[in-house]
């Protein structure tokens, strides 16, 4: 028998001063069997550095094809790919062809090996942003995880506060490669 998603809810008010951007978003997400709560959370994490109304969770690791979060226009073109943890070239290659924009966000601490050797082969995508989320980050995350979470987002040059009721998050994501 297989084993089914959990789901978690987020309601999320979002005060994002770069971009002007302030709107509540409630979420729901699947955390896959196979997918650990700090990815999921950087999935999270992902949709509120760049939340608008168009944006949103794919099928995720259940579709090798769809990436983890994007943004359609109406027309149906992509105009945000995201893509969470360490993807290869020819997936990066992939989605810098479909999408007008990249995003990747890795994360965990185990991913220097994987940048170094990519970092030559992408500085030629002219769309493609990759971020890295320490691992002091990713455990910061860790700690707001609930099967309901109420969260305020604060987003100010460059940098993140995630507060639930007790605890709060500050996250510096370190921008590896900016188009």
């Amino acid at each position: 028998m297989a084993l089914k998603s959990t789901i978690y809810k987020a309601d999320c008010q979002i005060a994002n001063i770069d971009k002007g951007y302030y709107q509540p978003h409630n979420l729901t997400i699947a955390l896959h069997p196979s997918e650990t709560e700090e990815r999921m959370m950087v999935r999270l994490l992902a949709f509120l550095l760049n939340a608008n109304e168009y944006l949103q969770f794919t099928k995720g690791l259940s579709a090798d094809d769809d990436p983890d979060l994007w943004q359609k226009s109406l027309t149906d073109d992509i105009e945000l790919w995201i893509d969470i943890g360490m993807p290869d070239e020819k997936r990066i290659r992939k989605a810098c062809s479909k999408a007008d924009n990249v995003i990747i966000y890795s994360y965990g601490g185990r991913n220097s090996v994987w940048w170094k050797q990519l970092q030559p082969k992408l500085s030629r995508f002219n769309n493609l942003t990759v971020i890295n989320l320490p691992k002091s980050a990713t455990d910061q995350l860790l700690l707001l995880v609930k099967r309901t979470m109420q969260l305020q987002i604060n987003l100010q040059d460059g940098q993140i506060w995630i507060n639930d009721d007790h605890l709060t998050a500050h996250i510096i994501p370190e921008i590896w490669l900016n188009y």
